[in-house]
């Protein structure tokens, strides 16, 4: 890939912070993992670590399991870990890839990571990930852009926090990756 790194000063560069980012293919944790100069922990589907020579690079690269479709009890905790300690957490709020069908409807997670631990969120979005392999043997461009971050506000609830993290990384997001978060709704104040 051809990687441009947009609003890396954003970044906090010491002290527990999460990274969430628009999730549409397998591959965008690479762009991350590039992009952000800390080391970084993120959750994968379990389903990646049944595989041993898989299982062994991704928790190389700083992946822990997470069981999807159910509160993941030990994932949360193992997350609430990392930030403990001071590290940088990975995050892709809508719990899945979107596949190129815009911002799917995130979970309330990260924002609750951000509000128990008292650390912000930065947004991160990543576009044109979608597009690996497809000029081949042309690098793809692909364009990193964190936005400033997110602090959890006084008596904000996960749902709030969720809200203003997903239309900040819908605002920066091409039209046609907005999805659910294309229109803020009216009064709403991010």
């Amino acid at each position: 890939m051809k990687l441009e790194i947009r609003g890396l000063e954003n970044l906090p560069m010491d002290g527990a912070v999460i990274v969430a980012s628009n999730h549409v293919t397998n591959f965008d944790v690479f762009p991350m993992q590039i992009a952000v100069p800390r080391p970084i922990f993120f959750m994968g589907k379990a389903e990646l670590f049944r595989f041993p020579p898989m299982d062994a690079l991704i928790r190389n690269l700083g992946a822990f399991p997470v069981y999807r479709g159910e509160k993941d009890v030990w994932a949360m905790s193992h997350a609430a870990k990392v930030l403990a300690h001071g590290q940088t957490l990975g995050m892709f709020p809508e719990g899945t890839r979107s596949r190129g069908r815009g911002l799917g409807v995130a979970k309330t997670g990260t924002a609750r990571l951000a509000i128990e631990s008292r650390c912000p969120i930065v947004p991160m979005a990543v576009v044109g990930s979608d597009e690996f392999f497809k000029y081949f043997p042309r690098r793809t461009p692909v364009t990193v852009t964190f936005l400033p971050p997110l602090l959890p506000k006084p008596g904000e609830t996960p749902l709030g926090l969720t809200d203003r993290l997903m239309f900040a990384l819908a605002f920066v997001l091409p039209e046609d990756m907005r999805g659910v978060y294309a229109e803020m709704p009216k009064g709403f104040g991010g």
